[in-house]
């Protein structure tokens, strides 16, 4: 057997890690929703709630229940749905406990719903930053043999070296094919034939196995699963569907046979009316904020510039019809004639033909450059928004030339509103190529649920303020 990368054990660190996370997480809330309260109306003492700390084992439980010890294999959305729902039933149960003991008048509603709302911000986050402490220092994680170095397997370790936060980390390949021994990808080493998962499974603690060969003969397979998979903590199998990603496929037997129940969400007339409702409530919540920052970035515009304060462009819509999107502009009155100027450079002219945008572009105001690097350019599509031309959340707006790109992807695109932000926001922005956007595109129509949104929505924010990507 080739050696293979040395891993720290994990054997109870990653678990005891989020157990801090949620117990700081909780504690903090809690107390800082004590402290408000008394200093508003001190007329109870502190000590009476510390006396809740054993409670602390109620969401202890509910969050185990919910798969979030430790937390591998979960992506963001789904992680913030779950702790939500453990924290708030959680209270609820606290809340019950406290009624029923009859102790109830000595409590302040006040207090448990500044707890649980303050809970929801301050769990998650805490356990984002441990997570990433522990991805720096080697602990997150749980390594991971891939049974088959095809091009499956190899597709299989990217994805895993992209996206680390899943907690799985490529330590071999398993392959019977005797040309690939000792070949590496990504740094990662076919170890040895498949029958060598076993020894590995007892080198590595708590060890998962993926096996990557969508097409093998089913009877192959199962003598694979009977005979070399047993000793590993979990066992993944990439199915034959390999490439079509969709998070809400759920198992159905029929009648012995197994299938696969796969829901695009996003296109249930249903769910978009939830999705359009807690639109409109999260923008009339803000705007009166919003409407005095865009008045001063008008006055801004109308200042550092000649030229109108708004610029409008021409988007597909949802149906594939056209729609009409307004921005603050950032640019010169006469930005065509630059572009032009610019093109005249081939490698300028490639890289506008790969994203349609340039670096340091010359049409860009003063204030345009800060007004794109903050987004702030994009607010008044707010409005496009409340008109329903526009979702907060959603792929993102393109135009007409770049449909061929999308390839079959646009008839999927055209069946949900382009959104103000969306993943590509959050995942580079200009410095993704082209293609990685419309996968993105894609990944969120199949992928839709509120808890994305959400988790979007709070990502935002963030890739705004570290500028990355944005020109």
């Amino acid at each position: 057997m080739k050696p293979i990368p040395n891993f720290k054990s994990i054997k109870d660190v990653i678990t005891p890690l989020m157990l801090c996370a949620d117990t700081f997480g909780l504690i903090l809330a809690s107390s800082s929703a004590v402290w408000i309260r008394y200093l508003f109306d001190g007329k109870f003492h502190p000590i009476l709630y510390a006396q809740l700390l054993p409670a602390l084992v109620i969401f202890y439980a509910i969050l185990s229940m919910n798969k979030l010890y430790p937390g591998i294999l979960l992506n963001p959305p789904d992680e913030l749905k779950r702790i939500s729902q453990s924290i708030t039933l959680g209270f609820l149960l606290l809340a019950a406990i406290v009624f029923l003991s009859k102790h109830s008048h000595r409590y302040s509603r006040g207090i448990f719903l500044m707890a649980w709302g303050m809970s929801l911000i301050t769990v998650p986050l805490l356990r984002a930053l441990v997570k990433r402490a522990a991805l720096r220092i080697g602990v997150w994680g749980r390594p991971t043999i891939i049974l088959g170095a095809g091009e499956t397997g190899k597709a299989v370790v990217r994805t895993l070296i992209e996206n680390p936060l899943l907690g799985l980390k490529p330590a071999a390949f398993l392959d019977d094919d005797p040309l690939k021994k000792g070949m590496r990808y990504e740094e990662t080493p076919v170890a040895g034939s498949l029958d060598s998962a076993p020894a590995l499974a007892d080198t590595y603690n708590a060890a998962i196995a993926i096996l990557a060969f969508p097409s093998i003969d089913r009877s192959r397979l199962q003598t694979i699963i009977d005979n070399y998979t047993d000793k590993f903590s979990r066992v993944i199998l990439i199915p034959d569907l390999f490439g079509i990603t969709n998070l809400w496929v759920s198992t159905s037997d029929l009648a012995g046979i197994l299938g696969l129940d796969i829901r695009h969400k996003l296109l249930d007339p249903r769910r978009q009316v939830i999705k359009r409702f807690v639109e409109l409530f999260l923008i009339f919540s803000t705007l009166p904020a919003s409407t005095l920052l865009m008045c001063l970035i008008a006055a801004a515009v109308k200042l550092d510039s000649k030229g109108p304060v708004l610029f409008k462009h021409s988007r597909i819509g949802f149906g594939g019809k056209d729609i009409t999107i307004w921005k603050f502009r950032t640019m010169v009155q006469d930005a065509e004639d630059r572009l032009q100027e610019c093109l005249k450079d081939p490698k300028l002219f490639e890289l506008w033909a790969k994203q349609q945008k340039l670096p340091d572009d010359p049409r860009i105001t003063r204030l345009g450059r800060f007004l794109r690097a903050t987004s702030l350019d994009e607010l008044p599509q707010l409005f496009n928004v409340i008109r329903g031309d526009l979702s907060l959340v959603g792929p993102r707006p393109i135009v007409w030339a770049e449909v061929e790109k999308y390839e079959n992807g646009f008839r999927l695109y055209k069946k949900v509103r382009p959104g103000l932000t969306g993943l590509w926001q959050i995942s580079g922005r200009s410095e993704t190529s082209y293609e990685h956007r419309v996968e993105l595109d894609k990944y969120y129509v199949r992928n839709w649920s509120v808890w994305m949104d959400i988790y979007i929505l709070i990502k935002t924010p963030m890739a705004v303020l570290c500028r990355k990507g944005a020109y």
